[in-house]
């Protein structure tokens, strides 16, 4: 009886999930994430395994996953660490200032929003509530691609007027 893929997986994962976690807990000082890296080493191991392309060196290939893991949740720690000061403070109340800025912007979207053309103006509320453009394309009327055109048109206005009306792009 010839071996299946899921067999190699299963048995390369009882063999080397010990040690890998080990490894990982070493690097991540924190099991919790050793772990879950670990079964995102052995998730990547399995689906390379079952696309035909099997590691000559299944534990090695593991290791170096799982390294280019930590390394990657390394920068996007950094990256989080560098842009939280970024983030709106929601226990911080807002300035008068920001208030009163925010109120024109306000008055002057609506008043760019009331000028453009229905669809124009349907499409962009619809992709600000978080619609695809398949989606959008549909309720208008529209192909994908001339939605895609018409979306482009729409937000350049929507910026050219603002721009004119003194508020600078975000």
């Amino acid at each position: 009886m010839q071996p299946t893929n899921g067999d190699l997986v299963e048995a390369t994962y009882e063999l080397h999930r010990g040690p890998l976690v080990r490894r990982l807990t070493a690097l991540t000082r924190n099991a919790d994430v050793a772990e879950d890296l670990a079964q995102e080493a052995f998730l990547r191991f399995a689906r390379e395994v079952e696309a035909g392309r099997t590691p000559h060196d299944p534990p090695a290939w593991l290791h170096r996953v799982a390294a280019n893991l930590v390394a990657s949740r390394g920068r996007h720690l950094t990256v989080v660490d560098r842009r939280a000061g970024d983030l709106p403070r929601p226990d911080a109340p807002a300035s008068p200032e920001a208030l009163a800025v925010e109120a024109e912007l306000t008055t002057a979207l609506r008043s760019v929003l009331d000028r453009l053309s229905p669809d124009h103006r349907g499409a962009l509320l619809l992709a600000a509530q978080g619609y695809h453009g398949p989606e959008i394309a549909a309720s208008i009327g529209r192909s994908p691609g001339a939605t895609r055109t018409l979306l482009c048109r729409a937000r350049s206005t929507v910026r050219g007027q603002l721009q004119l009306a003194g508020f600078a792009p975000a």
